[in-house]
């Protein structure tokens, strides 16, 4: 027999989150509601699981295929387990121009990953723009934003999660 997708505790809690989330749109347009349903649902698990995203589309009242292909479409979604640790490094221009391509590989480096793979600890993706500009390098770990990158900083960035 297989795990069930939630513990109580989730359960009860995506129960209540989903609600609050179709309460928002006319009974006709619950689809509207993907992206945060989807939110919810990775905020639980970490992940979006394909039971979970069979469960979100049937609460929506959508296919499952229409719940992939709206998680599919977002680099936000993970479709796979992640690290803990989700480290999105910017290459778009103007981190390139300060170096963006020299502490990704330092980050592969130092991770033993290269862009695009994982481990228990660390997901380490190359991205587009993540609207800091003017304090290039930059990168985001699990949605915290870190600016004006140096060797120096990413270690102490490092140190602190471990």
């Amino acid at each position: 027999m297989a795990e069930p997708l939630f513990t109580p505790e989730e359960q009860k809690k995506f129960d209540a989150g989903i609600a609050e989330i179709i309460s928002h749109y006319p009974p006709d347009r619950k689809s509207a509601g993907m992206l945060p349903a989807l939110r919810l649902l990775q905020e639980l698990k970490g992940w979006l699981p394909p039971e979970g995203l069979r469960l979100v589309a049937k609460h929506l009242e959508v296919t499952p295929e229409r719940a992939m292909e709206v998680a599919s479409f977002y680099v936000m979604y993970h479709l796979k387990k992640p690290g803990k640790y989700v480290i999105d490094v910017c290459t778009n221009l103007s981190c390139s121009l300060w170096g963006a391509e020299k502490m990704l590989a330092y980050l592969e480096e130092k991770l033993g990953l290269k862009a695009g793979e994982a481990n228990e600890k660390f997901t380490l993706r190359e991205t587009e723009c993540l609207a800091s500009c003017g304090t290039a390098p930059c990168l985001q770990i699990n949605e915290d934003h870190h600016e004006s990158l140096t060797k120096a900083k990413l270690d102490a960035i490092l140190a602190k999660l471990s």
